[in-house]
């Protein structure tokens, strides 16, 4: 039997490429194209000569990168702040998701889902005008509250250690509530039977959700963070950048692979070393796919083998009988 190619295909389905074409010529375009200027990150670029034209300088870019210390601070706030915006919305997720399905009252159940998930639909635009007017050193909303008790104003924007607590809490506010909606899901689907049996025999509230709920959501949980983790390399640059602004006492503490770049593109006129930040970037978040999916690879071969193993144990105790 010949196998069919691809005009054979396209021949057959002419109605659904058609369909395809417009979202692949668009992925093509806006995805595919660019990256032919990854080769900045290796170039002098020079205006009068172009991308293609300017003379190439070898690893510069990226020597100059890291030996101003700026390669490592950048990858470092980075991968925290990830860590850190992981952390608290996934566990506050999980609490609310639990706090949610434990309440019996309806009306109050559906008024406080939807007041939860509001701030998702926030643009951070709007967060970053909050921010400013709840720390701003003049009119703030905190230095008005200790002015009126008789305190002394406080330069928030002067305290560059306090701007992790500021970014993880305002992250954590605006992903929980969209983050709980999957966990409301797995909650709902934990057998009730289970829960009423553990009642009966006298578990409190505290110990049916530690030792059924949580074990019963522990695989969601487990892929909600494997989602995330692909992407610990890519700061949320609208988050940082709204937050923090141009603040420049505020870079060291705050700033990121992507609000790095950005600045870079504004103010300095060698686009070699911005390219050379961004392609580092790439090929990290490449390499954490990678390594995901070789994970991924191990675990379905030993999988395999337990299976096989216990197979061949369950055969051998049905031949004996």
């Amino acid at each position: 039997m010949k196998k069919e190619g691809f005009f054979d295909e396209f021949k057959k389905n002419k109605a659904l490429f058609a369909m395809a074409a417009p979202a692949f010529i668009l992925v093509l375009v806006m995805s595919y194209f660019p990256m032919s200027g990854l080769i900045l990150a290796f170039k002098e670029y020079r205006y009068n000569l172009g991308v293609f034209g300017s003379p190439f300088n070898g690893l510069q870019n990226f020597g100059y990168l890291f030996s101003s210390g700026t390669g490592w601070l950048i990858t470092r706030n980075t991968i925290l702040y990830n860590l850190l915006n992981l952390i608290t919305s996934q566990l506050f997720a999980v609490i609310i998701a639990i706090f949610i399905t434990e309440i019996h009252a309806k009306y109050f159940k559906k008024v406080t889902q939807t007041v939860i998930l509001l701030p998702y639909f926030i643009s951070w635009v709007v967060v970053g005008v909050f921010v400013f007017s709840i720390f701003n050193y003049e009119t703030g909303l905190i230095n008005s509250v200790i002015q009126t008790f008789g305190g002394e104003k406080v330069n928030f924007y002067m305290m560059p250690m306090a701007w992790p607590v500021i970014i993880c809490a305002f992250n954590a506010w605006k992903w929980t509530g969209y983050n709980s909606v999957i966990y409301i899901a797995a909650v709902t689907g934990v057998d009730g039977e289970i829960n009423e049996a553990a009642a009966i025999d006298g578990a409190t509230i505290f110990q049916r959700i530690r030792y059924i709920t949580l074990p019963s959501i522990r695989p969601t949980l487990v892929t909600m963070i494997l989602l995330q983790v692909g992407r610990i390399l890519r700061g949320d640059f609208e988050m940082f950048y709204q937050i923090v602004g141009n603040n420049g006492q505020l870079f060291n503490a705050t700033d990121v692979i992507d609000t790095y770049v950005f600045r870079s593109l504004i103010t300095n006129p060698d686009i070699g070393m911005t390219a050379a930040a961004t392609f580092y970037q790439s090929v990290l978040c490449f390499a954490i796919i990678i390594d995901r999916q070789h994970d991924r690879e191990e675990d379905r071969r030993r999988l395999r083998a337990v299976l096989k193993k216990e197979g061949k144990k369950l055969w051998q105790r049905m031949t004996k009988i």
